[in-house]
């Protein structure tokens, strides 16, 4: 775990006190999922006035900071020892610390460990307040083409092994278009997976949304593969797989 980190602040009062942000409240902030001006104007002015801000990814979080020039107290949480890190946050929380939770792009607590502080803070009766932002969920919904009236989300998708393999063929069973996150390895293998066990289905990749290097593949499995040899992998790949027809 990375030890807290922080930048110099302004000599000025507690940020609390001046910007009307309510004292010991936990702030759910969405950031980009990849170019750094998808932020909203809300989601900047709670970063720039909470006593700390959590984060998934701190020198990401640094980054986004420094484009925006914003000045913050940051703190890591995760990927390791959650729970000592929980335990800390609800302690400033109750001594009237207002916290930002922020993910490494996206929306916090969605496929990432961000539930274990929401839940603890509930159980303290410590304010929570939502402060959305992009989504990769919805944004690779929106572009896949597929019907969008229902869909199923799997959150990041392991190789389909073990209890991949049950994962995977559990999505493959749904009506609705079922989302899925993937990295580059796992994508190719869940592919292959897909490529022998329906390969008539319908799939979308959306690969480095809002990115210079936004690409957007559709087809089979098979096929996809076959485009994927010609083009740079893509490292951040969300995967829209179409429902079954019944």
């Amino acid at each position: 775990m990375r030890r807290e980190q922080s930048q110099q602040r302004r000599p000025m009062e507690s940020p609390s006190r001046l910007a009307n942000i309510p004292m010991g409240s936990l702030f759910l902030v969405g950031v980009p999922i990849g170019h750094p001006d998808d932020i909203t104007i809300r989601a900047l002015g709670i970063l720039s006035r909470v006593d700390v801000i959590a984060t998934e990814d701190p020198i990401a979080t640094q980054e986004l900071l420094r484009h925006h020039n914003l000045c913050a107290v940051l703190t890591s949480y995760g990927p390791t020892r959650i729970k000592e890190k929980v335990a800390v946050l609800i302690d400033r929380l109750q001594q009237g610390a207002s916290v930002a939770l922020v993910s490494d792009c996206g929306s916090p607590v969605i496929s990432d460990p961000g539930s274990l502080l929401v839940s603890a803070a509930h159980k303290y009766s410590i304010p929570v307040h939502s402060i959305p932002g992009p989504s990769a969920v919805t944004a690779a919904m929106a572009v896949a083409g597929f019907s969008a009236e229902a869909f199923h989300f799997y959150g990041n998708m392991p190789t389909p092994t073990g209890s991949g393999k049950h994962r995977l063929a559990m999505a493959l069973t749904h009506t609705e278009p079922t989302i899925l996150f993937c990295q580059t390895t796992s994508c190719l293998a869940i592919l292959e997976a897909i490529a022998k066990t329906a390969p008539r289905r319908k799939i979308a990749l959306a690969c480095d949304l809002t990115q210079q290097q936004e690409t957007l593949i559709r087809g089979t499995a098979r096929l996809i593969l076959e485009q994927l040899k010609r083009i740079r992998l893509p490292q951040a790949i969300t995967m829209i797989v179409a429902g079954t027809s019944r």
